[in-house]
């Protein structure tokens, strides 16, 4: 792993990460949108058994990630308003408001599950938990994969150059996402996306956008009612306020997808991070520490992901072996990009795996990427 400058001048001027603006139009003109992403070559037999769906292995987790939110509520509200509630409270929080954003995401492509209904109920729940309109955030996921980390193209890319480090730590406590998550539920509800939703719902959704949105005020206008009358926040323990105490171990993997890696590049493997990880946080994850593996090839389903890696690492750069590994390597590329927002970590292939798109693996980014 080295690191390499996108702009051989100096510093350049701010980017524009909104889907509205000028870096958005010059993805379009260079042919950075929608456009032929990298795939490993995988023996047809190999592709064949990691692409096979089941219903048991979600089914399991599913029942042990709400059989668990549920023993940790009950504890949570019996031993109310005693301290000795907190750890109760805490690993209910990282259930609902970490736990439900791989869920959302992994139902969301519909291979969780085999059954589509599981995955649509599922995808449903925890929509609702992190706040994500499920009809918004299927199709800016979507745009995600069509266009990763490509600026001005790409709606979810989390930390944009130079890197908001402040903003960074108020989403690890949730604050960032649900006043975002809030604040749109509140146009929908209105009965409209917003600007940037617009570029990418189509106008035959926007019905559905809008009155999931209206369900879903409805929701917490009964739960901070119920709230007011019993004089209680224990409510709002139960919805709303986990988004918010929990949300801190989906930031802690989310950081790692993608931050400190090239933008504007066609190859999974130089603007994605794969994280070896430990039983718990990938139970938690559902196994989303497989980044490169999930973007190269994001039908497979997350219970097959550590045997697609195992059938695609020789051609991948080396995965980070922990948390520890790879913060050692994001912290100081978020350092160094303050200074100097071209900057990026440029991952070295293993040998013999073979560059595509030459012009994005040399040490400094093509001209119409870094412009």
């Amino acid at each position: 792993m080295t690191g390499v400058s996108a702009d051989s001048v100096g510093q350049a001027s701010r980017r524009d990460y909104s889907l509205l603006g000028a870096d958005g139009a010059q993805a379009v003109e260079h042919g950075l949108a929608a456009a032929k992403w990298y795939h490993t070559d995988v023996p047809r037999q190999g592709m064949k058994a990691v692409m096979k769906r089941s219903d048991g292995p979600a089914i399991r987790d599913t029942i042990l990630w709400l059989g668990l939110m549920i023993l940790f509520a009950g504890i949570g509200i019996w031993l109310w308003p005693s301290w000795w509630s907190a750890p109760f409270w805490l690993a209910y929080g990282v259930l609902y408001g970490s736990a439900s954003d791989s869920r959302w995401h992994e139902c969301g492509h519909g291979t969780a599950f085999k059954t589509p209904w599981m995955n649509d109920v599922v995808y449903q729940i925890a929509s609702f938990m992190i706040v994500r309109n499920p009809v918004a955030w299927r199709w800016s996921h979507a745009r995600h994969h069509t266009d990763t980390i490509i600026v001005g193209r790409d709606p979810e890319i989390l930390l944009m150059r130079p890197p908001a480090l402040l903003r960074l730590l108020a989403t690890f406590f949730g604050l960032t996402d649900l006043w975002s998550g809030l604040s749109r539920m509140v146009v929908n509800a209105s009965g409209r996306p917003t600007a940037e939703e617009a570029t990418y719902i189509p106008k035959s959704e926007w019905p559905k956008l809008v009155w999931v949105a209206r369900i879903w005020v409805a929701i917490y206008a009964a739960t901070i009612a119920l709230a007011l009358v019993i004089q209680s926040i224990l409510p709002l323990m139960v919805i709303g306020l986990p988004r918010l105490y929990g949300a801190w171990h989906a930031v802690l993997c989310g950081v790692l997808q993608h931050a400190g890696l090239a933008e504007d590049v066609l190859d999974h493997r130089l603007n994605s991070r794969t994280v070896l990880m430990n039983p718990i946080s990938r139970f938690i994850y559902w196994n989303m520490n497989y980044h490169v593996e999930h973007h190269m090839f994001p039908m497979v389903p997350y219970h097959q992901l550590p045997a697609l890696h195992a059938l695609i690492k020789h051609d991948l750069p080396a995965a980070n072996t922990s948390f520890l590994d790879a913060y050692r390597e994001v912290w100081p590329a978020l350092k160094r990009q303050l200074r100097n927002q071209r900057w990026f970590i440029k991952k070295d292939l293993p040998p013999g795996a073979a560059p595509y798109r030459a012009e994005f693996h040399g040490d400094v980014m093509p001209v119409a990427a870094a412009k």
